[in-house]
């Protein structure tokens, strides 16, 4: 039996709870709302603490850090396959229902009372890993965290011109309608290439590619 995949912008009930209901649906800007002040704030006192030069090693390794997390949590975590009733169930509401329902406009982003308690948790982790750089790193991982949801929101709504966008949004299409084991990455294919999970069809192409260039030389 094939599986169901909505092609319309619609949604479905989560949760009888009406609280739980209402904020499980979020706008897209909302992340960006909350996190770009928070993100400013601590830049601000990062460089403060650390100067620029190290601040800028400490941001970037924190964007750097946050293309990693995405790619982990999105493969190991959101394509785990549980085998309780439970876990099914939980596993829908996180992710499974995202497949199910890929142009749900108001299910794209991750939800406040999501984002809010990890960024804490984040915080606090960071906080006691990496010293005086931390806020630095932190506020990296944040700017990661908001380019994955507004990439990913972008890719299931919008037209993305230009070479990048074309190539990001066709890449996710295909772990949605393709292959959900391979292309993980939602705001680069970097981890992909790494952990040998990039689409074949792309892998091929590239590697003809290669072998044409190189036969060339």
């Amino acid at each position: 039996m094939a599986k169901f995949v909505s092609n319309r912008n619609e949604t479905v009930r989560l949760f009888k709870n009406p609280f739980l209901e209402y904020f499980s649906h979020i706008h897209p800007a909302t992340p960006l709302i909350v996190f770009i002040p928070v993100m400013i704030i601590t830049s601000y006192f990062g460089f403060s603490e650390t100067g620029v030069s190290a601040g800028i090693i400490g941001f970037i390794s924190g964007l750097l850090l946050w293309t990693l997390m995405e790619y982990v949590i999105h493969r190991w975590a959101f394509h785990y396959h549980p085998k309780s009733e439970t876990g099914k169930r939980v596993h829908f509401l996180v992710h499974g229902i995202h497949h199910d329902y890929p142009r749900d406009s108001t299910r794209l982003v991750m939800p406040l009372l999501v984002s809010i308690p990890l960024a804490t948790l984040f915080f606090f982790l960071f906080k006691f890993s990496f010293g005086s750089y931390y806020l630095n790193i932190f506020s990296g991982f944040l700017l990661g965290y908001m380019a994955y949801d507004s990439i990913h929101y972008a890719t299931h709504h919008f037209k993305m011109e230009g070479k990048l966008g074309k190539f990001l949004k066709n890449y996710h299409l295909k772990h949605h309608y393709s292959d959900d084991n391979t292309a993980y990455g939602v705001s680069n294919p970097m981890w992909d290439y790494i952990f040998g999970t990039v689409p074949k069809h792309i892998q091929e192409a590239e590697d003809s590619k290669s072998t044409v260039v190189a036969s060339k030389g």
